[in-house]
């Protein structure tokens, strides 16, 4: 027989694994669907932000060279800082070179953004280039196996936009930027909002 003692003790475990695995994803978006309107909103904002970007891009290109250029700033200082933090451990002067290119770069975006939306232009055309002649290594070198074509497709595309990219540099570069920021805040606003009415139908279930 059974003690009501041993049944509780052997229900502890259970109770406490129970109470250690993480939220099911079910309750999770269970969780997420009260703040459909949420999702909506930005999602919403975004849209607009980025009609408005696609409207005045040059605008937008200027606004993105600044942000990219204070977050290179930030990064130069705290490389300078690490450097003068490890100056008795060694590679004080790699960190310190490394520190003023990258802080020396941020102030040339911020101080002049043409000079730095041409520069990240040409940058991103070199990029693109890089990455698609990659894939297409990749592919040469296993295009024996199956479904590696799609490989050779993403390369050729990626490949082809860099170029087009660097053939047009520099005078895409008062537009390119802000042309890439407009679409992703497109995408992404639209995205959230697809997903703040998916979470409202999940809701009303």
């Amino acid at each position: 027989m059974t003690h009501p003692e041993n049944s509780q003790e052997s229900g502890r475990p259970s109770l406490e694994r129970d109470a250690l695995q993480p939220p099911r994803i079910a309750d999770a978006l269970t969780a997420l669907s009260a703040r459909w309107g949420w999702f909506l909103a930005i999602g919403l904002i975004l849209l607009v932000l980025g009609l408005i970007a696609a409207y005045h891009v040059f605008t937008a290109t200027l606004i993105s060279v600044l942000t990219i250029g204070i977050l290179i700033l930030i990064g130069g200082i705290g490389q300078l800082i690490q450097a003068w933090r490890i100056k008795q451990a060694g590679g004080f002067l790699l960190w310190s070179i490394s520190g003023l290119l990258y802080a020396g770069a941020g102030l040339v975006a911020i101080t002049n953004p043409v000079a730095g939306a041409a520069m990240l232009t040409l940058l991103l055309g070199a990029t693109l280039i890089g990455a698609g002649a990659l894939r297409l290594w990749l592919w040469f070198n296993n295009r024996a196996q199956p479904g590696w074509r799609w490989l050779a497709f993403s390369g050729l595309i990626t490949l082809a936009t860099g170029i087009l990219v660097a053939v047009g540099w520099p005078g895409n570069s008062a537009w390119i930027l802000g042309l890439l920021l407009a679409f992703d805040l497109l995408f992404q606003g639209w995205t959230l909002v697809l997903l703040g009415y998916a979470l409202r139908a999940r809701q009303q279930r």
